[in-house]
């Protein structure tokens, strides 16, 4: 008997991702359980068929029945975690980890305010759970596709065998986080990249809004919080807090991506080879490790930092050339802002990461990254600012700048790519069927006057017949423009709408910390603290606010940086392909009798 599964979230399919869209309550075929990355095949009541998110569904019995029974799915299993991570937190001192919403909808697909969750307002952007749409990770694609007229163009979730975890790379898995899995403090958590449900260290997703959210209760309100040997300095610069820098900065080269395979050829795969700049030293990853470094640093960082998600996973085509270029640059580009981070670059998992010599030295490091207690809404603990403490008002307040900023910018760098991606479709498709068409035009007119067997006449026709194959040469430079410069300017607005779709998360956190804060009076007014523990609180929610101007002072001087070049560039090869088309025009022109 075929599986049943009913929807528990309404998931709204994007534009040729294989995907199906369900509404809640709906009853589902499951086709293929067992696709991978987080998803599953079914089939509706229409006979329509396409991936859904496995943690959007629970699987009923056997015999088809909606039992709404306990256990049976992922949701529930993530309420258990939930109930559990609150009965042990008084003995247990592992970190909780804080799951971020991807990057929001497909950069390169119309965007729609109801599918990416377009707050009203900054107050609702950091505080309020996104849409179904939102939360699902729709952040890259790998190759190229007409479709959407960008070879970006987001493709879907994958079920490639090559995400699964060899064996033989594959520790035991850690089990401290599902004991500490932090809720939104906010509004419930947000339903993050379904990719992290089948990952090799799986971060539970809770579907219950309103739950507390322990890991911020055990920072605030821990009589004393251990001495980490890992510490993170915060300094006052000249633009505020900010990280403290190292001396000298590297970069990763991603290259060399090749094809391997396992299990005597039956399962194939694509490794590249990464070279840090400091070492010279070469290590080579699958992408399943590209992913597992992504989820590490999610867990450990995401709280406090935005960590945006990779290239996405695919079905089909991993092994095409485009799609293996495409993949690798923009792997390239993640491994660079990581690189650039101060904080990121220097984490034990990530030098790890690039340093390991052997097999046995990457299964002890793996180990240890996952069974890192110093994650989620813990990783403040090892924050030192070096400054005076921050009153209510004053972390409020930023907190308050941060969630305006980025909710205007997120709404920005959107707008500029439903923009970018119409004038791409456009410069690919019409305008240069538009040239075409003045250049037959102009030849078939040349072949009509050379009928009339007038030998006077015969420059002036070679002459048109000259201007429309120009104008059929224009045809070509168009279409070919957008891969020379707004293909730069969409990748830096697409990266950039990654990190802004953390933020969410980051302030929902913020604002929950601070509403604690608020709340401490009441407790302390019944006694269940005491007013040092009140003044440990505010202390803490202040190392907090540091941390978050540190982060943006660091977002704000790569935004700078990174906008004046992409845009230079832009500008740069829009100028040079005019001049280009100038001076076709001219050379069309001089050949033109002068009467």
């Amino acid at each position: 008997m075929a599986t049943k599964a009913r929807v528990m979230y309404d998931f709204a399919a994007e534009p040729g991702n294989n995907e199906l869209t369900v509404n809640e309550g709906e009853i589902i075929t499951i086709t293929n359980p067992d696709v991978g990355g987080g998803w599953l095949e079914g089939r509706n009541m229409k006979g329509e068929r396409g991936l859904v998110p496995t943690d959007y569904v629970e699987i009923l019995p056997s015999d088809g029945k909606d039992q709404f029974s306990c256990g049976n799915s992922v949701a529930d299993q993530a309420f258990l975690d939930s109930l559990s991570a609150s009965t042990t937190q008084a003995s247990s001192s592992a970190a909780s980890s804080n799951h971020q919403v991807g990057s929001g909808s497909d950069p390169w697909s119309a965007w729609s305010a109801s599918k990416s969750g377009n707050w009203e307002s900054s107050e609702g952007w950091g505080a309020k759970p996104d849409g179904a749409g939102a939360q699902r990770n729709t952040n890259t694609s790998d190759h190229w596709d007409t479709a959407f007229g960008h070879p970006q163009a987001y493709q879907g979730p994958a079920t490639g065998d090559d995400d699964d975890w060899d064996e033989d790379w594959d520790g035991p898995k850690s089990s401290s986080y599902f004991k500490d899995s932090e809720s939104a403090d906010a509004g419930g958590v947000q339903r993050g990249n379904s990719r992290a449900s089948a990952s090799s260290m799986k971060i539970p997703l809770n579907k219950f809004p309103g739950f507390a959210k322990p890991g911020t209760e055990q920072y605030l309100l821990a009589k004393q919080l251990a001495k980490p040997k890992e510490k993170i300095p915060i300094i006052v610069g000249d633009y505020g807090p900010m990280w403290v820098y190292p001396t000298s900065t590297f970069d990763c080269v991603v290259a060399d991506p090749r094809k391997g395979s396992k299990m005597y050829g039956l399962k194939s795969y694509i490794e590249y080879q990464l070279t840090p700049t400091n070492t010279n030293r070469s290590v080579n990853h699958r992408y399943k490790h590209f992913d597992w470094l992504y989820e590490r640093l999610l867990v450990k960082f995401g709280s406090a930092i935005p960590i945006p998600s990779l290239p996405d996973k695919q079905v089909t085509g991993r092994f095409e050339e485009e799609f293996i270029k495409m993949r690798m640059e923009r792997l390239q580009a993640w491994m660079t802002r990581m690189c650039r981070h101060p904080v990121i670059s220097e984490s034990e998992v990530f030098q790890q990461f690039l340093n390991f010599r052997d097999e046995k030295e990457w299964k002890t490091g793996k180990r240890k990254a996952e069974r890192d207690e110093l994650a989620g809404v813990m990783i403040f603990s090892t924050m030192e600012p070096e400054a005076p403490d921050l009153d209510l008002v004053e972390i409020e307040q930023k907190c308050e700048a941060v969630g305006k900023f980025t909710k205007a910018m997120d709404d920005g760098v959107k707008e500029l790519l439903t923009v970018g991606q119409e004038h791409w479709k456009r410069c690919t498709g019409p305008l240069p069927k538009e040239y075409q068409k003045i250049g037959k035009a102009l030849q078939s007119l040349a072949t009509v006057f050379s009928s009339s067997g007038y030998q006077g006449e015969t420059d002036l026709n070679d002459a048109i017949t000259e201007a429309g194959k120009t104008y059929e040469e224009i045809a070509s430079l168009v279409a070919e423009q957008p891969k020379k410069d707004l293909h730069f300017l969409m990748e830096c607005n697409h990266e950039y709408k990654g990190f802004l779709g953390c933020f969410p998360d980051i302030i929902g956190t913020h604002k929950g910390a601070i509403e604690k804060v608020k709340e401490s009076d009441k407790l302390v007014a019944t006694s269940k603290i005491t007013p040092q523990d009140k003044q440990n609180m505010v202390k803490r929610v202040s190392t907090m606010s540091y941390a978050l101007q540190a982060e943006m002072n660091h977002f704000h001087s790569n935004r700078i940086y990174d906008y004046n070049s992409v845009i230079r560039l832009y500008l740069e090869q829009q100028v040079q392909f005019y001049e280009t088309i100038a001076e076709k025009l001219r050379q069309a022109l001089s050949r033109f009798p002068v009467m």
